[in-house]
C-alpha cells in the first residue's frame, strides 16, 4: 500500500469544480478559463410581440471600440477594453478593473430581421432593438389536447 499525503485544496479544488459545473449552463457575467477571469457584459433580454430588445452593460466602453454582427437568430459582439494606466516611480498601483477584449454570443429565441436593427448607446450601456421576421410575428402553434382514458 503506498503512502498517500494529505492535500487540503485538492477538496477545494473538487468542491470549486463541482459549484462551476452546477452553474455552467447558466449566463453569468463572468467565466473562469485557464486560470484567468475573462469578462463577458451582462445582458438583458426583452420579448415583445414585434421585437426583441437586448440591453448590454458595457462600462468605460466607446462606440468606436465595439464591432456588433446581428444574424437572424444570434447577436455577436466583441471589444476591448484598453488600459489607462500610467506608470510611477513611487508607489504602486492596485486595479480590480479588467482590461483586455471580450466576445459574447447571445443566441435569440426569434428569428430577427438583421438588416434592420437600430442601435443606441449611451452611458454604458447598449441598446439594440432587433425587430421579428413577419413568420415569426404572425406565427400560431396549435396544441393538440389528448383526452386521456379514464
Amino acid at each position: 500500500m503506498a503512502l498517500v499525503r494529505y492535500n487540503p485544496w485538492q477538496e477545494l479544488n473538487a468542491l470549486e469544480r463541482h459549484i462551476n459545473g452546477l452553474f455552467g449552463d447558466t449566463k453569468v457575467p463572468s467565466t473562469r478559463f485557464d486560470g484567468d477571469f475573462i469578462k463577458v457584459p451582462a445582458a438583458e433580454l426583452q420579448e415583445t410581440d414585434d421585437a426583441i430588445h437586448l440591453k448590454l452593460e458595457l462600462p468605460g466602453l466607446e462606440a468606436k471600440d465595439l464591432d456588433i454582427q446581428v444574424t437572424q437568430d444570434a447577436v455577436h459582439i466583441s471589444g476591448e477594453r484598453k488600459s489607462q494606466t500610467q506608470t510611477e516611480e513611487k508607489g504602486a498601483t492596485r486595479s480590480e478593473f479588467y482590461y483586455g477584449k471580450f466576445q459574447r454570443v447571445i443566441p435569440l429565441s426569434a428569428r430577427v430581421q438583421n438588416t434592420n436593427v437600430t442601435a443606441d448607446y449611451k452611458d454604458g450601456i447598449l441598446n439594440l432593438t432587433l425587430p421579428k421576421t413577419e413568420q415569426e410575428k404572425n406565427k400560431v402553434v396549435k396544441v393538440n389536447l389528448e383526452q386521456s382514458a379514464a
